[in-house]
């Protein structure tokens, strides 16, 4: 049987703990999701100030980050690059195709994602990718 590293508590909270001090030192009221591999939510954290629909647009951003087993903004580009029937994929699990979900790669697995909300889109995926950072 074949083993592989998996997100525990303690990381969950590392990485959140580091995206909130990036958002917060530039100022931005976001909204942190943070999932397992499978897409299921591990954290959420509503900064204050932050959008209330942002509470809903993070995880999802983090579940395709995590099922897709790439950042959520590939599946945007290929939207905005003319492959418009993409959006006919079945949801809940393909409705965060926006910019700023993030995979947690450990050891090539994808354990999980990060899915950030609130701010431009290039900004949100800055922040998650500060939280990831903060496992090596």
């Amino acid at each position: 049987m074949q083993t592989k590293p998996y997100l525990s508590l303690a990381d969950v909270k590392k990485i959140a703990a580091a995206a909130e001090a990036e958002a917060l030192a530039n100022n931005w009221a976001v909204v942190i999701a943070i999932v397992d591999d499978g897409g299921h939510l591990l954290w959420l954290q509503r900064n204050d100030g932050a959008n209330p629909l942002s509470s809903h647009i993070a995880p999802a951003k983090a579940r395709v980050a995590a099922l897709g087993r790439r950042e959520s903004k590939i599946y945007e580009d290929m939207i905005n690059n003319g492959r418009v029937s993409f959006l006919s994929a079945p949801a809940p699990h393909t409705d965060g195709m926006l910019e700023g979900g993030v995979p947690v790669i450990v050891d090539g697995h994808v354990i999980g994602a990060v899915g950030v909300s609130g701010v431009k889109s290039a900004e949100d995926a800055q922040i998650a990718k500060a939280g990831i950072a903060a496992l090596n």
